[in-house]
């Protein structure tokens, strides 16, 4: 133990160790300050100079630009400074980066490590010898005790110190790992000054990585990822099953190509519902929707004159050019979608209505009035040459997915750019700041509706168009509850305010793979249902098991 011990550094050998690497750094670095003092620094100052005075309404405008011309000239023989003394500065810090890796690792870093592994042995060791301690010290107490109550105090005691001993574990494994971190931080924290901060890209991400293994938690992590692993392991499990008892192989390139072209409508409507969880609320009318856009669209996109009518009205849009047909539908498609949603979006605003409610609403009276109007039935096929028009595959490649490319970019883009994006934050995250805050409820939620509406206006058509037709009134049943599930599973979470696109994104394929994959294998429709629900349930059992760590 004396041998090991000798081996664990003080800070005043730490310090000792690196003393002459700060006095060689510190010397070069000397230098260049003063070689930046008349050059880089004054242009850096001189530059801040001017952009306040630009900014600046307390002087006139003669005075100002006056000043300005004053500091320009400065800033010209400032940067001739700097020009010239370039290479000499660039020589000193090319001479410390040298002394650097040299010495760093070797003199400093190394011993500091080496130290903080034989001390954490050491620590863990003291902890074992505090439990047994602590143990032997019970055992001798209860083997006096005769009264029921004062074995049960002592029991209670002795978790209480057995707690203690491993806080105080802790708190020296703590301390080892900080000061093992700041060690390995010293080099970039010189390198830092010499450089004014600039950082090569291999020297970005080894700082993000050390960054990333000082702060890491398991727990934070498995709460985080725990639920992705789970499902890549159950997706791992279906790879090697299906081949097994299906002779075919699941991760084909056709069968990705498959899965993601299944994803692309499905991404609309995960884009549109994920703004209204955003919000703390949902959507149950998704499915109805879709059912709702499909019919509207294989009637009028429809191979001949419709055999079925609407409130027994026959429509005829032969007539039309086909691409005057396309457009058509989507647009009513969208109108459709949206005229719905914004409904749902203004009881939900106005009457501070749970989504559920008005959503709720919203499935009845679009299945009753698609179902009433069509008398349930199936309209058939679109034009044959749609599909082939504006979702083509390009060798072998489905084009569709491409649609959902683009709708994931522009979601991101008003998500993440754009002022009414912050405000959903803003309003999900807490309603009540952000109405104090100047901002209105009430748009931004109807804004998330009508957004919804455009996405499942959007998703509904090109669904349509991928079956080429048969929409129908029940065409899209439980599809709600897909494209909420993909939010949640993506991160999306109910509390509102907090949630990314790549997380939506990530969620769709997820369930889309999952789904696929239990299908190729032969597992029953119901029986699939029965894994969803697992999913969802974990899914959002983590999120709320983090908000309350964050509580």
């Amino acid at each position: 133990m004396a041998n090991e011990n000798s081996k664990i550094l003080t800070a005043e050998q730490e310090e000792k160790l690196r003393q002459p690497i700060d006095d060689h750094v510190g010397k070069i670095q000397k230098e260049i300050d003063g070689l930046r003092a008349d050059g880089t620094e004054k242009v850096v100052a001189l530059q801040n100079r001017i952009d306040g005075l630009k900014r600046d309404r307390s002087i006139s405008k003669e005075e100002k630009e006056a000043e300005i011309a004053k500091c320009k000239a400065e800033l010209e023989k400032a940067k001739a400074v700097e020009a010239k003394n370039k290479d000499r500065i660039s020589k000193l810090i090319a001479d410390a980066e040298s002394y650097l890796k040299e010495h760093f690792d070797k003199d400093y870093y190394q011993p500091v490590l080496a130290s903080c592994q034989v001390e954490k042995v050491a620590a863990k060791e003291r902890y074992q010898k505090r439990l047994k301690d602590l143990e032997k010290e019970h055992q001798e107490i209860l083997s006096k005790l005769t009264d029921h109550q004062e074995i049960k105090d002592e029991k209670y005691v002795y978790k209480n110190r057995l707690s203690n001993a491993k806080i105080e574990l802790e708190k020296d494994l703590q301390q080892i790992k900080d000061r093992r971190h700041a060690a390995y931080n010293h080099k970039f924290h010189l390198i830092d000054l010499l450089r004014l901060s600039k950082f090569t890209f291999l020297e970005s991400r080894a700082q993000k990585w050390e960054n990333y293994k000082y702060t890491f938690n398991r727990r934070a992590f498995l709460l985080q990822n725990g639920l992705y692993i789970a499902i890549i392991i159950i997706f791992i499990a279906l790879c090697i099953i299906t081949p097994i008892v299906k002779n075919t192989p699941l991760l084909t390139y056709n069968n990705v190509l498959n899965i993601l072209q299944q994803a692309s409508p499905r991404m609309f409507l995960a884009l549109g519902v994920a703004a209204l969880i955003l919000l703390a609320g949902t959507d149950l009318s998704i499915g109805r929707m879709v059912g709702m856009g499909m019919t509207a669209a294989t009637i009028i996109m429809h191979q001949g004159i419709n055999t079925g009518g609407v409130f027994g009205h026959i429509f005829d849009f032969t007539g039309m050019s086909v691409v005057g047909r396309v457009i058509l539908a989507l647009v009513v498609c969208i109108v459709l979608c949206t005229f719905f949603t914004t409904i749902a979006g203004f009881f939900t605003a106005k009457f501070k209505m749970h989504p559920f409610i008005s959503t709720m609403a919203n499935m009845l009276v679009i299945f009753g009035l698609v179902t009433y109007a069509t008398k349930g039935v199936s309209f058939g096929a679109i034009e044959p040459t749609i599909p082939n028009m504006i979702i083509p595959k390009v060798n072998g490649f489905p084009t569709i997915i491409l649609w959902a490319v683009a709708a994931i970019a522009i979601v991101w883009f008003i998500w993440n750019k754009t002022t009414f994006g912050k405000n959903l934050y803003a309003v999900g995250g807490n309603p009540e700041a952000a109405a104090v805050s100047g901002i209105s409820v009430f748009a931004v939620t109807v804004g998330a509706f009508v957004m919804a509406g455009i996405l499942y206006g959007f998703g509904s058509w090109l669904e349509c168009i991928r079956m080429v037709g048969s929409g129908s009134a029940a065409y899209g049943q439980g599809w709600e509850m897909d494209a909420i599930a993909a939010c949640v599973v993506g991160g999306v979470s109910f509390t509102g305010g907090i949630g990314k696109i790549s997380g939506v994104v990530v969620g769709v394929f997820i369930f889309t793979a999952l789904t696929y994959s239990l299908t190729i294998l032969g597992i029953d429709t119901n029986l699939q249902f029965v894994f969803s629900g697992i999913i969802i349930l974990v899914a959002v059992t983590l999120d709320c098991l983090k908000y309350v760590q964050k509580k």
